[in-house]
């Protein structure tokens, strides 16, 4: 192993009526599975120009023939009780093969780019932790240099307090805070986006 840089991403299988189910509630499975298709490619786009080794870790199992392509993507599945449980056992999977930096990102920011992930990686040579807020209270990205247990001891993963919880735990660690970005959950998080209009539209014309 040449890269001491580990890339994580979690990702759900895109099913249909099994992922953005809060968006589909909205305007219908077909389309929600049709955006998180479009962010998982932008994911694997902006991923693979990151100066690290890539792991996907899949919600369900592992898919063999998908946009995680082998070449590029070391795969891997989920475990554990709950998301803090599943990231922690991620970080440690990584770290235990001599891994130096970790950052862990999820499939659903438009937002995220490759410049934001590498300044992650090059924050974590002077800080113990890196983080990304989220506008909606969680965070997009968190980056460490060893596993540290303590910080996915969250109450409510769904809430608006993630980050705020977060925070506390590393009081008394170094960390870089990175720019607040909007993930993807509900309608209003798609517009800012013009790519993604023609759901805003259909959405509207469903309520006349």
């Amino acid at each position: 192993m040449m890269n001491k840089n580990a890339l994580i991403i979690f990702t759900r299988n895109p099913e249909l009526g099994k992922c953005k189910t809060r968006l589909a509630k909205t305007i219908g499975d077909q389309n929600a599975l049709d955006i998180y298709k479009y962010l998982l490619q932008h994911t694997a786009n902006i991923s693979q120009k990151v100066n690290a080794d890539i792991f996907v870790f899949y919600s369900e199992n592992i898919s063999t023939n998908d946009l995680w392509h082998n070449e590029h993507f070391i795969k891997k599945l989920q475990s554990g009780s709950d998301l803090g449980k599943r990231m922690e056992n991620a970080f440690m999977d990584v770290f235990n093969s001599a891994y130096e930096k970790a950052v862990i990102i999820g499939s659903d920011l438009l937002d995220l780019n490759e410049f934001i992930i590498d300044e992650s990686f090059k924050n974590l040579e002077n800080q113990d932790f890196v983080i990304g807020p989220a506008e909606d209270g969680g965070y997009y990205l968190l980056g460490m240099k060893h596993a540290y247990p303590e910080v996915f001891n969250i109450q409510n993963w769904g809430g608006e307090t993630v980050y705020e919880q977060t925070i506390n735990k590393l009081y008394d660690k170094s960390v870089y805070v990175l720019k607040t970005l909007n993930d993807i959950d509900n309608v209003e998080d798609l517009k800012p986006y013009k790519v993604f209009e023609k759901y805003l539209t259909n959405h509207q014309m469903c309520k006349l």
